[in-house]
């Protein structure tokens, strides 16, 4: 359909994020240090982002696009009171990395294989470009520290996503669910310790995925404490 929509002219844009934050339907997020238009079904057309902008980098347009879909956004604002964070807020701003660019303007990052930001499961957004297509790694924060080789066996082509259940107030599982149920995920992958706690993680992994009506192919690997893969 033929209707109006927001515009973000990328050049303008200097990265403040004050779009993002006043945008309530989470139609915009932050990718690269510039705002972007992510989901066209939230976009209202009102307009709630346009004064916020200090550098007019905001316009609308008439042009082919979706249907404003109210429940999504309902939905997607419901999440984020559950746990999910706006994507104005700097430490969960939804961003791609494009390691082979970070790596040539910081060399020390060059042996890292995270793709995305952020990482914390109560950070991440429910809907990023990130996850189309993506194959999935939840894996307790722990492991990264057990496992010396992290980044080149699980990091390396996944979309990372950490917890530590004893920790962390709440349930992965309904975000997790959201997660797998609004994104097209390939695989996921669980790393986890071998400590018991650390079930939590694996459990929240089985029930979004039970709970999101999904086929998908999954596995667990098991860390132990001296470092060992224990598969």
């Amino acid at each position: 359909m033929i209707r109006r929509i927001i515009k973000i002219d990328e050049e303008k844009c200097n990265g403040c994020g004050a779009c993002a934050k006043a945008c309530h339907e989470g139609a915009i997020g932050m990718v690269n240090g510039k705002a972007r238009l992510m989901r066209e079904d939230y976009c209202d057309g009102l307009g709630d982002c346009l004064p916020a902008c200090p550098t007019n980098a905001i316009s609308f347009e008439e042009r082919e696009a979706p249907a404003y879909d109210e429940a999504a956004v309902k939905a997607h604002q419901q999440a984020k009171r559950l746990g999910g964070q706006p994507f104005a807020c700097p430490g969960s701003r939804s961003s791609t990395i494009r390691r082979e660019e970070a790596a040539k303007t910081y060399p020390a990052a060059s042996g890292s294989r995270l793709s995305q930001w952020p990482v914390q499961i109560k950070l991440a957004p429910v809907h990023a470009p990130y996850f189309n297509d993506a194959h999935l790694l939840v894996a307790a924060d722990c492991t990264a520290y057990a496992y010396a080789n992290f980044h080149e066996d699980f990091i390396r082509n996944k979309i990372t996503l950490i917890g530590c259940p004893k920790l962390d107030e709440g349930d992965y599982a309904q975000k997790l669910t959201q997660i797998i149920a609004g994104n097209d995920i390939k695989s996921v992958t669980v790393v986890r310790m071998e400590v018991p706690c650390c079930g939590g993680i694996e459990n929240a992994v089985k029930r979004a995925l039970q709970a999101s009506g999904k086929v998908i192919p999954w596995q667990v690997v098991t860390i132990s404490i001296r470092g060992e893969r224990m598969e």
